[in-house]
């Protein structure tokens, strides 16, 4: 049985990783889709833009966070104004900064499973007068449903261990942004917190552990599915 303090920056941890999984994903999908169509004008570019989050320091990329969406900034001034929605240094602010740094590892895994896929089916499809949103839904999507498990399941784990963009943009305040890696951070700046900090190491690596094995046994199941 965890600790309470311990059990609070888990649920804190799952809730900004799950939240940052279900706002990335479909647009996640949408880019792998258009970075898999070889003939797209601007797929350079787009790719290039897409990746700037795994080039960039987490800590630039939060800190453009905060420019961009902070009270002062453009978009979120607009936010603030129009709905009253607040995401600097708040639990949203943290699954936005944590969407951001995983978006890439989302769209690389994505694109693969879609890249995967045997075009002569789509061209067949197409010759039987499928439109492309007929052939997206019914054929591309489930054909990559293994990869998009795959890369949804690892850049959960992924989510759960991001630091430096969160700690820029949503602080570490805890009980709202404090995750597993910024409560490590915060323990080892205090004397003779190095006992606690192992305890949380451990069960950050154990919850790691467990989304890459999740994501190996589902990616199995699901393509096992598919050839039988």
């Amino acid at each position: 049985m965890l600790p309470a303090a311990e059990f609070e920056i888990l649920v804190t941890s799952f809730a900004v990783a799950s939240r940052a999984l279900i706002g990335a994903l479909p647009f996640a999908i949408a880019a792998a889709w258009l970075l898999s169509r070889p003939r797209m004008p601007g797929r350079i570019l787009l790719d290039g833009l897409i990746h700037l989050p795994v080039i960039l320091p987490p800590v630039l990329v939060g800190f453009l966070l905060l420019v961009i969406f902070g009270r002062r900034g453009p978009a979120g001034a607009l936010l603030e104004r129009l709905f009253g929605l607040h995401l600097a240094f708040t639990m949203a602010g943290a699954a936005l900064a944590t969407a951001v740094m995983i978006f890439p590892l989302l769209v690389r895994s994505i694109r693969l499973a879609f890249e995967a896929a045997d075009t002569r089916l789509f061209e067949a499809a197409a010759m039987l007068r499928a439109g492309p949103m007929d052939r997206f839904l019914t054929m591309a999507l489930p054909l990559a449903g293994p990869g998009i498990l795959a890369g949804a399941v690892t850049a959960f784990a992924a989510a759960m261990g991001e630091f430096g963009a969160v700690i820029t943009f949503a602080a570490n305040i805890p009980g709202q942004t404090q995750t597993l890696p910024l409560a490590i951070y915060a323990v080892l700046q205090e004397p003779g917190g190095e006992a606690e900090a192992m305890r949380l190491a451990l069960i950050s690596f154990a919850v790691a552990m467990c989304g890459l094995i999740a994501a190996e046994f589902l990616q199995r199941r699901a393509r096992r599915r598919q050839a039988g």
